[in-house]
């Protein structure tokens, strides 16, 4: 194992002192280390594209070398800026891309994720992007070499490092609770669940919102409808919601979290302008990338009533807490409107949420 202090001693004994990145289950203990409310050190993006722009747009202030850290599923992500813009045939820039290496091959993990695990290695030699596989202490050494072989070379480099690697840590930056009222999320999960029609169609995005969904579904035997679940595609549940809304007359529901809407906010437009009555959007808000450690996210600074409607939303509903909860939920889903629903929902602890398993079952029970 590593201790995440190990790993960025040696970036800083490098001069590596600037951080941005999409918080990811394996490195969480390295986000949640860089403190984000230092200005200038620590910047936690929308999505793996944007952090490396922002590393470049660093770079090309400062003359410095920039620490980029995500999911190697949002390595796909980060293509483009990479190798258009870093990559040494282009301006050549130097980063180093710490990548958390979900699915890596032998390991236990999830269909989405060993898809993505067993192509990494090939993705970066594809991108011509020098790489060292983090396990122990030991792996320092050779991370300091290709850090070096960066800033002398001018050019992006990587390290892997797999679940389990790094040291758990304190976590000193908890997600705090929203100052605002909040509604337990399981309590509008279940409502909502209970009260739409039998022939709907739920959309739901990666993390928990799906695993939960998926756990009242069982709990409660609520059985009218159909799911979903994005297990992947972060950033992409709107879209998903919308092409299959497009050319359904069943009720559509997107079931979407504020990480997810972050990392691809355009898509939100895309859906305003084309979406049906049949589509209802809910935004599931608590301000944190809650599934991978709970870093905020910032969107408690949005006033979305103001956001939806500059977008082309009809009607803009916002939900709190339980009062009249059935009675708000009908009134959404009985709507004729392109509709945007922001539910303040809280952070509490979770219990062990079962994983979507048979992948192609679900697609097939969905597309009845």
């Amino acid at each position: 194992m590593i201790r995440v202090t190990d790993l960025v001693n040696t970036l800083k004994k490098n001069s590596v002192n600037f951080f941005t990145g999409v918080p990811d289950s394996i490195l969480k203990e390295l986000s949640m280390y860089l403190n984000p409310s230092k200005k200038g050190k620590h910047v936690i993006a929308v999505n793996e594209g944007s952090a490396v722009s922002i590393a470049i747009g660093y770079y090309l202030a400062k003359k410095k070398l920039p620490c980029v850290y995500m999911q190697n599923s949002g390595l796909s992500n980060a293509i483009n800026p990479l190798i258009s813009i870093a990559d040494a045939r282009v301006y050549s820039i130097p980063l180093v891309l710490i990548i958390g290496w979900r699915g890596s091959p032998g390991s236990k993990d999830e269909p989405q994720h060993k898809a993505k695990g067993q192509i990494t290695k090939k993705i970066l030699d594809l991108l011509k992007i020098k790489y060292t596989v983090l396990k122990d202490s030991n792996d320092l050494k050779k991370f300091d070499k290709i850090i070096k072989f960066s800033k002398n070379n001018k050019t992006p480099v990587a390290c892997l490092i797999e679940n389990g690697i790094l040291k758990k840590i304190i976590n000193k930056n908890k997600t705090k609770k929203l100052k605002n009222k909040t509604i337990n999320k399981k309590i509008f999960l279940e409502n909502l669940l209970k009260l739409a029609p039998k022939s709907t169609r739920i959309i739901s995005s990666t993390g928990y919102n799906s695993r939960e969904i998926m756990d009242l579904r069982n709990k409660k035997k609520l059985t009218k409808g159909r799911d979903f679940y994005m297990v992947g595609g972060m950033g992409h549940t709107s879209s998903v919601a919308l092409g299959y809304s497009m050319f359904t007359s069943k009720k559509t529901l997107c079931v979407d979290g504020d990480g997810s809407l972050l990392m691809h906010m355009g898509s939100i437009k895309t859906l305003s302008d084309f979406a049906n009555k049949n589509l209802k959007y809910f935004l599931l808000n608590n301000n944190a990338h809650e599934s991978v450690g709970g870093q905020k996210t910032n969107s408690d600074k949005i006033n979305f009533s103001i956001f939806s409607k500059s977008l082309g939303f009809k009607k803009y509903y916002k939900i709190t807490d339980e009062k009249n909860i059935k009675k708000k939920i009908k009134s959404i889903l009985s709507t004729k409107n392109t509709t945007f629903v922001e539910v303040k929902i809280d952070n509490y602890k979770k219990e062990n949420l079962p994983r979507p398993r048979d992948l192609k079952k679900i697609k097939n029970l969905f597309m009845k």
